[in-house]
């Protein structure tokens, strides 16, 4: 009896500590985000009066304008662009890439991430926390997935554009480029931190800096 009544305690614990621990399901058929709220909370407020436009967007049906130096560009659908993803736990992006365009070495902090190849051949790759690093060539119509938190990459070494649909499991999976987070942020990095980090002297960081500005 004592055995039976220790168990039943332990499972009524274990059940409080889940439900304390996350809430894994939405509470309500929707809880569209309202972007404007000064209230903070982990997500966003639910916007009172809503319709279809809050549920749909058009931004990832066409290749976007690369400008950058990197060759590509990422066109997100996140709960920026779709509010009604609000609390969904779901996303997507356009990456579009010139000929040797690179989505430079990044993480997503709060999402893993599966690609879809629309057009193009890319050479991609995550590096495991061991410093393995996975990689695989991909082409058209083919699949590949980034594990969340992992930085990852992917490179177009075809000769021709590239396009891929990305897929995360939330709503808003954040992305950390790793070399832009380290040379130019705001604070910046002290020179002599990531000298010694990257074993070059500080004229190189300078260097670095100044070619990821902008």
């Amino acid at each position: 009896m004592a055995n039976t009544l220790a168990f039943l305690v332990l499972l009524a614990v274990a059940g409080i500590s889940a439900t304390i621990a996350y809430d894994p399901d939405a509470l309500q058929d929707i809880c569209v985000a309202d972007l404007n709220s000064v209230v903070k909370v982990n997500g966003f407020p639910c916007k009172i009066q809503v319709n279809a436009t809050d549920f749909s967007f058009a931004g990832l049906a066409n290749p976007g304008n690369i400008t950058s130096k990197f060759g590509s560009l990422v066109t997100t659908a996140n709960v920026m662009q779709i509010p009604g993803l609000n609390t969904l736990g779901v996303s997507m992006a356009r990456i579009d890439f010139k000929p040797g365009g690179l989505n430079p070495p990044h993480t997503h902090p709060r999402g893993t991430e599966i690609i879809f190849v629309l057009e193009g051949q890319l050479d991609v790759g995550f590096i495991t926390t061991a410093n393995i690093l996975i990689t695989k060539t991909i082409k058209q119509g083919e699949n590949f997935v980034f594990p969340r938190g992992l930085i990852h990459f992917q490179k177009n070494n075809g000769d021709t554009p590239a396009a891929v649909i990305a897929a995360f499991n939330s709503q808003l999976p954040g992305t950390q480029v790793v070399a832009v987070s380290l040379f130019v942020s705001t604070p910046p990095v002290t020179d002599d931190v990531l000298s010694i980090a990257f074993q070059i002297d500080t004229q190189e960081v300078e260097k670095i800096k100044a070619g990821l500005k902008g």
